[in-house]
Parts: structure tokens; C-alpha cells; sequence
């Protein structure tokens, strides 16, 4: 299993920091996060944050948990994906889902539709744009949401065929696990409740599902099954926890710190200079 921690605090400089001393530390992955308004937090930019870290470290793999890709247009996130991907050498990751409606992203700005099926309509409009945008071929595309017409994307991605995607999941929800069994790695969420961690019964049920649903649909390759969370501090019971995820089939466990969870700059990046939990 491999471990990535969030920069959830602190400034630019910081997060900058916080990622190299995470790939120092031996960590798999550096995650930004995504959101335009939440509350006092200081926001920045996922992708100009991606940047920045992209030329400051080698080997560690680079997103965001998660970008809201439904508020997004997909030809610019086409064009932010590509410069990422090649700055860093091919180390980045799109994790991505609908998005939250209190982050400022629909709920406060005005013109932008929080329907949740409209949501869902331009995520899966994007993806495809994604999938085209990065062949390196014209295409035209037209979609419930977005048409677009004779573009082209060069270079390519250094990755190939393309930068991998996370989808958010939604168990055992059929068009959103069927979304995310499409692509590159699914971010498990529970139905009526997405911040009500799955036990390891229920992440084995997924993992199983998507091996079952991929296989049936011909699709082969590498896939992630990705789980946010803090760990316990004692030892012992973080490597028991480590075991039983991966035993439940979870590839990447993301150490995800908020408010009330120690997650101060200073903190995090005494988090990020310790070795990553093993189990």
C-alpha cells in the first residue's frame, strides 16, 4: 500500500515545503486540495500549487483531494493537467468528483447550478473532453453540458495513454460506481453519508465489485482503490489498521489532517519529516 499526505494548512511557501520534506521522508504522494471559499482556511490554487512542488521534488506522486472537475471547464484543466504531467516528469494523479456545494465553489457564486444531476452531467462531459484532449489528435465533442469543436492538445502527457484518474465512488450507488470502475482508481464514499468512514468488510465488497466489473468490461491495468483518514497515533493499532486496509484491497491510504486533528503548518510538517505508517 502506498501513503500520501494533504497539505490542508499553511501558506504557499508552505505547502511547497511540506512536499519536499514529505518526498524526503520517503512518502508515495503530495496532495493539494481544491476549494475556492471555505470559511478562514487560506486557499490557494491546486494547480499553480502543483507547479511549484512539480520542480521542486523527483519521485513523488502529485494531486489534489479533490478537484471539483463538475466547476471546472474540462479544455482548461486539459491544458493545466498537460503542463503538470510534463513538469513533473509524469507523476501526477486528477483525483476528482462532483464537488461540494459549501465550498464556495456553487452555493456563493452566482450563474452556477448546484442541481446535482447537472453536476454529474458536466463530470462526465469532462472526462470524456479529458480522454480526447489527451490522444493528441483533433476532436470534436458534444456532450448534455459542453460541445467543443476542432481542438487539439500537444504535446501529449508524458503518461500513457493518459494521466491517471481517481473518481469519487458512491456506494453502492450504480451510475457512480460505474463512473469510477471507467477509469484509473475510485475514491470509495458511502451513500447518505460520505464522511462515515467504510469498515474494511464493506472496502473489501468494493474491491471486489470493481475487479468483478472491470474484468467483465475488458478493461486491464493497473487500479487504485483510494481511502482519506487519519491513522491512530499508538504504533501498533496504525499498523493493525494499515494490514486490515490492505487486506480489504485499498491500494493508497491519504493521510487527510482538518481542523481538530492537528493540523497546524508547524504539525503537518513534523508529520511530513516522519517515516510513512507500514504495516
Amino acid at each position: 500500500m502506498k501513503f500520501g499526505l494533504i497539505g490542508t494548512f499553511g501558506s504557499a511557501q508552505q505547502m511547497v515545503d511540506l512536499a519536499v520534506e514529505a518526498e524526503r521522508a520517503g512518502w508515495d504522494g503530495f496532495f493539494a486540495w481544491d476549494g475556492i471559499s471555505v470559511g478562514a482556511i487560506d486557499t490557494f490554487d491546486p494547480w499553480t500549487l502543483l507547479g511549484a512542488i512539480a520542480v521542486k521534488t523527483s519521485r513523488i506522486r502529485l494531486g489534489a483531494m479533490v478537484f471539483s472537475l463538475a466547476r471546472r471547464r474540462p479544455w482548461k484543466v486539459a491544458r493545466e493537467a498537460l503542463t503538470v504531467d510534463h513538469l513533473s516528469g509524469g507523476r501526477l494523479v486528477i483525483p476528482v468528483g462532483l464537488g461540494a456545494t459549501d465550498d464556495g465553489g456553487y452555493s456563493r457564486v452566482s450563474g452556477d447550478d448546484v442541481e446535482r444531476r447537472t453536476r454529474a452531467e458536466r463530470l462526465d462531459d469532462a472526462l470524456a473532453i479529458l480522454d480526447l484532449a489527451w490522444r493528441g489528435e483533433t476532436f470534436s465533442y458534444t456532450g448534455k453540458q459542453y460541445q467543443v469543436r476542432d481542438l487539439v492538445f500537444r504535446p501529449r502527457p508524458v503518461q500513457r495513454p493518459r494521466v491517471p484518474v481517481w473518481i469519487v465512488g458512491v456506494w453502492p450507488a450504480p451510475r457512480s460506481m460505474q463512473r469510477a470502475i471507467a477509469w484509473d482508481g475510485i475514491l470509495p464514499s458511502r451513500h447518505g453519508d460520505p464522511f462515515e468512514p467504510l469498515t474494511p468488510q464493506e472496502l473489501r465488497a468494493i474491491a471486489d465489485h470493481v475487479a468483478e466489473r472491470r474484468a467483465a468490461a475488458g478493461l486491464s491495468g493497473p487500479y487504485d482503490i483510494v481511502v482519506e483518514g487519519v491513522l491512530p497515533e499508538e504504533p501498533a493499532q496504525a499498523r493493525e489498521r494499515v494490514r486490515a486496509l490492505e487486506e480489504a484491497g485499498v491500494t493508497w491510504f491519504v493521510e487527510s489532517r482538518w481542523e481538530g486533528e492537528g493540523a497546524t503548518p508547524e504539525k503537518l510538517l513534523e508529520r511530513a519529516r516522519q517515516a510513512p505508517p507500514a504495516g
